[in-house]
Formats: structure tokens, C-alpha cells, sequence
């Protein structure tokens, strides 16, 4: 396994040779290049034959032939089983054997680098057992925009005195004794940094979506949904008692024809008008790399009288000159879109997620939300994370942290994305998307690459179906201000030999270049 330095080992974020800024073409397009015949082939022949072989393995363990090492109901006779057979059929059979290259704990705080825990397997990966030792990688694994998952600095110092004055709870629901100073001071902070009249903030990110958009619309409204959008937002729209139509990712074509299509034939049987029109979209899809087009959302949005819900939990912080997400970044005004929501788990490096908007609409949500009525408070601490990074964070001089960190990370950015697409990778998403996938298709090369970019000190996502497509398997790199030319670096050159060994390098778009060719 490679090492890395002792420079990369011990590094703080004070090492990092801030870059300047970079400077913005919201006009890019993104390019997702046509999956080569040879590897769909050799994917979907993967696939055949797992499930040959999956079918026979369980047609032996219903025999009694072979052992059956996973969970079995045994149902009371009379009884119907409580959940499909074939429901689990992927992680008898396939998930099981490749666990170890997607769940692994680890030992440190997972910034530039971080420890993972070594272990070993008897039983093809349905046990382990810890050997107490680590694995020193390079993390493009977390979704640490910003660089703030520290153990030290001011901002940890920080967090530790707030314990010691408010404690590690509220105890209580926002509705009734959770509400402190702290949370209405991050409240108005967060307002301010958005530009919005108001604000709210919650302890959990995905709560955040599947709870309150049923405050929003309910039955006798229209949810248009980008395809690619995030479980929690389909989760909400379904609590809401919606009408739910689907259109293709990114497709303001599709979306249009919807909307118009909708409000001519109105609603289901009694043909009545809609209540309300509510497009929900994402502002940077953390599977695809890609970027809602929010100037084209916002024209039709205002054409037919609809209502946008923008979700930027991997937007904010990452995107835009000044680090506020993709209204930002496409240089529009925050009052065009009407809920703007997002998650502190990424570019805050803490929990909890957020809606900002008109006052009147946090009003609303403030009386009527289940989260607040229910769910306890945001922890003090995790508020005093928050607080600290909105400061740094509304500082607009260049020279401080705050604007260094966002400089940083779009720098990382380009850097990574042209190096990696000038090799020969068929990489997705859009030229200024921290999130950068790069395609492997089989499942077979999803394991492979996981374990040998880990045998080289790195580590990273593979992905594979069903949270993708099908023929769409991929590594997920997540960057970060915290990593350094020299880190960077060193995961294209392991990307490049594990590319090579995995027959990886097809993009015709890009012929395969040397790494040492691909400096810009």
C-alpha cells in the first residue's frame, strides 16, 4: 500500500496553499458520455450470471444443502411472510461478498485524511473481526466541502465551552422549552448569510424534507419532481398527499410540457384548478455531479405561477463565489425562489438542515411542522459548529478563512475534474460540481477499484445498482478545501494505475493521456 507523507499525516488546515479564485462560466455545459457497447455488455452478462448463481445458492439453502448464514423469518403458521424473499435477494447474494468495501468504521476525524479500521473476514463478510490496527488514506470519501471536520482550532474550542454554559440538549421541542438565544442566533445568521427574510433550522437533514413539505402542499396540489431527487424529498411528497408527477432529470422541455399538460386538464376526475404547484429540485444532484439549471426553473416557475423548493444540502457552502449555493452561483435573486432548504452535514461539518424563505412562510412552519411540534430541539453544540462557521463564512474579505476555504475548494475542483477527464475517465456532472463521478460500470470493477485504491492509501465510494442505473456504476470522488495540490496528485496517480489495471480509461471524448501529461 502506498504511504502517504508524513506532511499529508499530520497536516492542519493551515498548511493548505490557499489558490485564488476561480472564476465562474455558469454558461458550461455538462457532458454524459454514451456508455461504450463493450462495457453495458459485459455489465448486464455481470449481472445475468449473479443471478444465476444467486437463484442456485438459494435453491441449496431451501434444500438444506448449504447454510443459511443470513436472517430468516420463520412465520407462526397461517401466517403470511412479512416481506418478500427476493426483497433481499441482492444482499444474500451479491451485497454480502463486497460489504467490506462500502461499510468500514473509522478510527479519526474524517478531514483530508482519516483512519480506517483494519479487519478481516472468515465468512465471506457476513462477520468481522478488528485487528487494532489502522489504515492511514487520503479521504475523498466525506462530503467535507469546506474542510471544517476538524478536532482542533477555535471553532472546536469553541463548541467545548458552549457544553460547559447550555449543556449537550434542550430537552424539549422547538414548540415548547427547546427553543435558546443559540438557535434563534443561528437562525438570524443563516437569514442574513441567504438573504432571506427568515429562517429555521432543524436537527436532522433528511427530517428537514420528509416533514415539511407536507406543511407546504397536501391533497389538491401538484408535486413536479426532478427524477434524480433525494429520498427525502420523495418521502415528503408522498407524506403530503400530493399529486406526484416525474419528470426527467434537468429536462425544462419535459418540465414545461408537465406543468402546461397539468394545468389545462387541472386535477384527477374533477378536473378542478390546483391548489398549488410545487417544483422541487436539487441544487447540486450528489449522485450525477450535475447542477439544477435554476435561471430556466425560476422562468417557468414565474410563467405558470408555480412555487420552487430548492434543496441545497450539497450546495450550500460548495457553490458560488460566496460559498451560498447554487442562487450563487447562477447570479439570481434569492426572493425568486420561494423555499430555499439545506443540510449543515456537509459544508458545516456538523447536523441539522435548515428552510429559509418570506417570514410568513417560516411562520408557518414554525406552528405547523412536525418536526418542531415532535422531534427535540438541535443540540447547543451542534448550533455553536454552525454559528462559528457562519461567521468565517459572512466574512467577504479575501484574505480571511472563510472566503479561502470556498477559494480552495473550487480550485480543488477544476484542478481534479480536468486532470481526471484528460486521462481518459468518462467523468459526469457539471465543471464546477465538488461531487465528481467517474464511471466503472460492472460490478465486478466497483469492488475492484474500492479495494485497490484503499491497498494505495485512498479512500473512496463506489456506487453501483440499484442507487444507480443499471449500466451506471461508478466511483464518487467528494472534494474538499482541506486537500492539497500534493494529495490530489497523489489519487490521480493511483487512479490512473487502478484505471489501467481495471480497463477503465474509455472515454472517446478524451483520449487517455499519461498523469503526467494532464497538467493544465
Amino acid at each position: 500500500m502506498a504511504k502517504t507523507s508524513a506532511h499529508q499525516k499530520n497536516r492542519s488546515y493551515t498548511n493548505v496553499v490557499y489558490a485564488t479564485p476561480v472564476s465562474e462560466h455558469p454558461s458550461l455545459d455538462e457532458v454524459y458520455e454514451v456508455t461504450p457497447f463493450s462495457e453495458a455488455f459485459w455489465t448486464y452478462l455481470n449481472y445475468v450470471i449473479l443471478n444465476i448463481f444467486g437463484w442456485f445458492r438459494d435453491l441449496l439453502r431451501n434444500a438444506r444443502i448449504e447454510n443459511r448464514k443470513g436472517s430468516a423469518e420463520n412465520n407462526p403458521p397461517g401466517f403470511v411472510p412479512l416481506y418478500q424473499s427476493y426483497e433481499s435477494f441482492y444482499t444474500r447474494n451479491v451485497y454480502q461478498r463486497i460489504a467490506d468495501c462500502f461499510n468500514r468504521p473509522i478510527g479519526s476525524v474524517p478531514g483530508a485524511t482519516l483512519d480506517l479500521l483494519e479487519r478481516v473476514t472468515d465468512d465471506y463478510n457476513w462477520s468481522f473481526r478488528f485487528t487494532g490496527g489502522k489504515v492511514k488514506t487520503i479521504n475523498l470519501a466525506s462530503y467535507n466541502y469546506l474542510g471544517f471536520a476538524n478536532n482542533s482550532g477555535p471553532i472546536v474550542e469553541s463548541v467545548i465551552n458552549s457544553i460547559k454554559t447550555s449543556g449537550l440538549t434542550a430537552a424539549s421541542t422547538t414548540q415548547e422549552f427547546g427553543t435558546l438565544t443559540q438557535h434563534r442566533k443561528l437562525e438570524s445568521l443563516l437569514a442574513e448569510y441567504l438573504g432571506t427574510e427568515d429562517a429555521i433550522a432543524f436537527g436532522m437533514g433528511f427530517a428537514t424534507n420528509a416533514l415539511n413539505i407536507p406543511t407546504l402542499v397536501g391533497k389538491g396540489c401538484l408535486i413536479l419532481s426532478d427524477e434524480l431527487n433525494h429520498a427525502s424529498l420523495v418521502l415528503g411528497a408522498r407524506l403530503s398527499g400530493a399529486v406526484i408527477k416525474v419528470y426527467k432529470h434537468n429536462d425544462m422541455n419535459h418540465l414545461e410540457r408537465l406543468l402546461r399538460e397539468s394545468i389545462v386538464s387541472g386535477q384527477p376526475r374533477t378536473h378542478r384548478m390546483w391548489k398549488k404547484i410545487l417544483i422541487i429540485v436539487e441544487g447540486v444532484y450528489s449522485m450525477e455531479g450535475s447542477l439544477c439549471k435554476l435561471p430556466e426553473l425560476i422562468e417557468l416557475k414565474k410563467k405558470y405561477r408555480a412555487y420552487l423548493y430548492l434543496d441545497e444540502a450539497h450546495s450550500i457552502g460548495a457553490m458560488g463565489l460566496r460559498g451560498r449555493g447554487v442562487v450563487d452561483y447562477w447570479k439570481c435573486d434569492v426572493n425568486d425562489v420561494d423555499i430555499l432548504m439545506g443540510t449543515f452535514t456537509k459544508s458545516f461539518a456538523a447536523a441539522g438542515g435548515y428552510i429559509a424563505g418570506k417570514k410568513d412562510l417560516i411562520d408557518h412552519i414554525r406552528v405547523t411542522s412536525h418536526s418542531t411540534a415532535y422531534a427535540t430541539s438541535m443540540s447547543p453544540p451542534v448550533v455553536e459548529q454552525i454559528v462559528s462557521v457562519l461567521n468565517l463564512l459572512l466574512d467577504n474579505d479575501e484574505e480571511h478563512e472563510g472566503r479561502r476555504r470556498i477559494n480552495q475548494l473550487a480550485w480543488n475542483t477544476r484542478y481534479f475534474r480536468q486532470r481526471l477527464t484528460k486521462m481518459g475517465f468518462i467523468v459526469y456532472g457539471h465543471p464546477h460540481s465538488p461531487v465528481v463521478p467517474a464511471l466503472l460500470y460492472s460490478p465486478s470493477k466497483i469492488a475492484a477499484f474500492n479495494r485497490e485504491m484503499l491497498k494505495r492509501g485512498v479512500a473512496v465510494v463506489t456506487v453501483g445498482f440499484p442507487a444507480t442505473p443499471l449500466v451506471l456504476g461508478r466511483v464518487r470522488f467528494c472534494l474538499s478545501a482541506s486537500h492539497t495540490k500534493e494529495m490530489l496528485d497523489e489519487v490521480l496517480k493511483h487512479a490512473e494505475e487502478v484505471g489501467d489495471l481495471l480497463n477503465m480509461r474509455k472515454s472517446k471524448l478524451n483520449p487517455k493521456r499519461p498523469f503526467h501529461e494532464t497538467e493544465s
